[in-house]
């Protein structure tokens, strides 16, 4: 399995991360940008793509910019969003795989091998 080089994370910043990806409506959302790529997607593209519009989508935004999933930019009028530096969201994952089968018997225990 590669690992790209990204922070590592406590346990506390970790669990403040996955709370903030406690909503369907959030995880979705933070998907819909993934999938967008670097460039982001304006907030009216988002909430098309989503199906989320409104305030509450910006609440969602709101929850997943402070855990520091998703950033925010202005580009003239539009504000554009984008998935967060994605080493934030690899760094999440990585938190989960860290340790993977640290604890298996044997190799052919372990998926990833």
């Amino acid at each position: 399995m590669k690992m790209i080089d990204s922070p590592l994370l406590t346990l506390e910043t970790a669990a403040s991360k996955f709370a903030a990806l406690g909503s369907e409506q959030r995880l979705h959302v933070l998907q819909t940008l993934v999938r967008a790529g670097e460039d982001g997607l304006s907030m009216g593209a988002l909430g098309e793509k989503s199906g989320i519009t409104g305030s509450t989508l910006t609440h969602h935004l709101k929850i997943l910019a402070a855990a520091g999933l998703v950033r925010q930019e202005r580009q003239g009028r539009s504000i554009i969003c984008a998935g967060a530096d994605y080493k934030e969201v690899h760094a999440l994952s990585d938190y989960l795989l860290r340790h993977c089968c640290a604890d298996a018997t044997t190799e052919k225990d372990c998926p990833h091998g």
